[in-house]
């Protein structure tokens, strides 16, 4: 430590005013809803070695930290005052970027001709072109059909704009104008953080400001050391899968390793599925403390010492591991457009293993979807185009040790805001007919999870084109903790015009026309704790509420009610019949999940995926596709299936492709 704890303490909390300034500037400036309502953008200040030092708390989007800007500096071979540059290509920037719509800008801070750090700022535009309208598709097979490429370049040098740059830019997506004004907005923040960092250096010096942005990286990673080292030393494993069958792919598993030793944790997700050929990779290179990777333990540090200092110094203690070739570690080139959903199922796995090393200290699953509804028209007066997100589709949070999951959002995707109604209805020709919690959604328990929410858009123009990425646990449920039941999965109806309706599932591209109708139901997250020892009372406060019917507070807690009220007698004796000695198990993944795993078991994946592990990255998911195919054939039909069968599998397969590979050469 250079500087007295003092001094420290308010050079933080000056670096926390300058991020938070730069949102706001960003919020207050933008031009589409997904910046200035959904608040999807985000402001750091970065050293220049490339380690986020300050990150805002409360203004857009809040998991920041871990961000590896290294790779996107050493990529711009000078830099001068005034320079400003972009990028948003997850592999010349190292894991920075992961999709495409994240645009990267960030601007050098001088003092006397000599680098102090960076302003760095981002956000996700709602087209950077691609196959799509808003870009991202779960179909999509490689990254070229998500959008215009950039790695790190200049779109100002030394203050003017390099206009063929920005020319290539704006030329490249369907709505040039609202993101030549968000890019603005990011200039405009980056400008404020330069000219507060000037003050600072003015007010206490250059050489303080420098000893601050490393003190207060390392006093955040002493504060994270001594909370790591309260979690016992152990081995804790979990896994949850990915609902891959929008695009073709079917189930893909994550599975993970935590290893906490001392004050360092290893994340290992070794055994992890490969890459598969659509938008669900998430390249994150394996950089260790990889922003994707550590929110749940982020929230997790933050919950136990809720003044800790927010900055990458916090996940300097914690190590990753990701086979390349692998979902969470794609060769380049791969589709990454919806890792937003892979991020959230990483939480969860990385919240399972958590809530085996400090019970009772983790919520249940959340409803663990973020999927934003996007919607492409054409105005029936001017015939111009207009993209909109119409909102992030979430549901609830998992219950808690001590209270209730929230409703309508889960701790995974807390940052995303909803967009008003009467916001999108004034900008766009649609109507909003539903918008309101679920009923009968959470997961049960002593403190139940989240409501889901559901969510009905009516259409009004013809050839509508909607996309809705990222919809999962429609499937698989969020699973709930020591005896909670876990959570609903998702729905989604089209009512066409004609009146018929049909449940569609999840979608990847839909067509709608006048008079067609949506319904969507997002998740319930996973219930915490016995439902028989819930308060019946508040019970019956959910029941009034319309967040629970009569139906389900019987038959699920055991309460019983009457006209409204609780029937206080008949709730004792059905309590009292349904009560067993034996412990619950510490998670209900659900029935779907049970039935899975009892067929499709988790020793028969690991055997498959260190076959795979051996094979070049680019065959790993044809042949894990077709050899799952017919093992799950042959259980099917009660044979059995072992490792042994599957490398027999495997050969057969392989030899199959060499004769057809010689055939064809005649």
């Amino acid at each position: 430590m250079r500087l007295d704890g003092v001094t420290i303490e308010i050079l933080k909390n000056r670096f926390q005013g300058i991020v938070s300034e730069m949102g706001q500037t960003v919020l207050h400036t933008g031009h589409t809803v997904f910046i200035k309502e959904t608040a999807d953008f985000g402001a750091m200040l970065v050293t220049p070695k490339g380690e986020v030092f300050a990150a805002p708390l409360n203004i857009g989007v809040t998991v920041l930290i871990g961000k590896p800007m290294d790779a996107a500096i050493k990529a711009i071979a000078e830099y001068h005052e005034g320079d400003i540059c972009i990028a948003n290509d997850p592999d010349t920037t190292g894991g920075m970027a992961t999709h495409l719509p994240d645009l990267f800008v960030w601007k050098p801070v001088f003092w006397e001709g000599e680098l102090v750090c960076f302003a760095w700022t981002f956000i996700h535009a709602s087209d950077v072109g691609g196959k799509v309208p808003g870009s991202i598709s779960p179909s999509s097979y490689d990254l070229y059909q998500e959008g215009v490429v950039l790695p790190p370049t200049k779109v100002f040098e030394r203050g003017e704009v390099v206009q063929p740059v920005l020319d290539i830019i704006l030329a490249n997506c369907r709505i040039p104008d609202q993101n030549w004004g968000d890019l603005k907005s990011l200039v405009a923040a980056l400008n404020t953080g330069e000219r507060r960092l000037h003050e600072m250096i003015r007010r206490y010096g250059i050489d303080v400001l420098r000893d601050g942005m490393e003190d207060v990286l390392e006093y955040a990673e002493r504060q994270t050391r001594r909370i790591i080292r309260d979690i016992p030393d152990g081995d804790y494993e979990f896994s949850d899968y990915m609902e891959g069958e929008v695009a073709g792919i079917g189930v893909i598993r994550i599975k993970l390793k935590m290893t906490v030793r001392g004050d360092e944790i290893l994340l290992d997700f070794t055994g992890t599925d490969p890459q598969v050929p659509a938008a669900l990779n998430m390249p994150t290179k394996s950089k260790n403390g990889h922003w994707m990777i550590v929110p749940a333990l982020v929230k997790y540090f933050k919950s136990v010492e809720p003044n800790l200092t927010y900055n990458s110094g916090m996940v300097r203690p914690v190590k990753v591991k990701i086979p390349r070739g692998t979902l969470l570690n794609p060769e380049p080139h791969a589709a990454s457009g919806v890792r937003a959903a892979t991020m959230f199922r990483v939480f969860d796995v990385v919240s399972g293993a958590l809530a085996q090393a400090v019970p009772h200290q983790v919520p249940a699953a959340g409803s663990g979807q973020g999927c934003i509804v996007l919607v492409s028209l054409l105005d029936i007066d001017s015939g111009q185009n207009k993209i909109s997100v119409v909102q992030p589709l979430c549901g609830g949070c998992g219950g808690r040790p001590m209270k209730d999951g929230l409703d309508g959002v889960d701790f995974s995707l807390g940052s995303l805001r909803n967009v008003p109604t009467e916001s999108l209805e004034r900008e766009m020709p649609l109507l909003i007919q539903k918008y309101a919690v679920r009923p009968d959604s959470a997961g049960a328990g002593k403190h139940r999870g989240g409501s889901g929410v559901e969510l009905v858009v009516r259409c009004y123009t013809p050839n509508t084109v909607v996309t809705a990425r990222g919809m999962e646990r429609y499937r698989f449920r969020p699973w709930g903790l020591f005896g909670g039941r876990a959570g609903t999965t998702g729905f989604t109806k089209l009512r066409r015009g004609d009146g018929k309706t049909e449940d569609i599932g999840q979608i990847d591209i839909l067509f709608l026309n006048p008079g067609d109708e949506l319904h969507f139901g997002a998740q319930g997250g996973g219930g915490y704790g016995d439902p028989l020892d819930r308060d019946a009372a508040i019970v019956v406060d959910d029941v009034r509420n319309e967040l629970l019917s009569t139906q389900a507070a019987e038959r699920i807690y055991g309460v019983v009610v009457r006209d409204g009220r609780l029937d206080e007698a008949a709730t004792e004796t059905t309590r009292a019949s349904r009560r067993v000695a034996a412990a619950p198990a510490w998670v209900d993944f659900g029935p779907e999940r049970v039935a899975y795993d009892a067929s499709w078991t988790p020793a028969l994946q690991d055997e498959l995926a260190a076959m795979l592990s051996t094979l070049p990255s680019s065959l790993r998911h044809f042949f894990r596709v077709r050899i799952t195919e017919r093992a799950r054939a042959r259980l099917s039909r009660g044979e059995r299936v072992d490792a042994a069968e599957l490398r027999a599998i495997l050969e057969s397969l392989r030899g199959d492709l060499r004769v057809e590979a010689a055939a064809s050469h005649g």
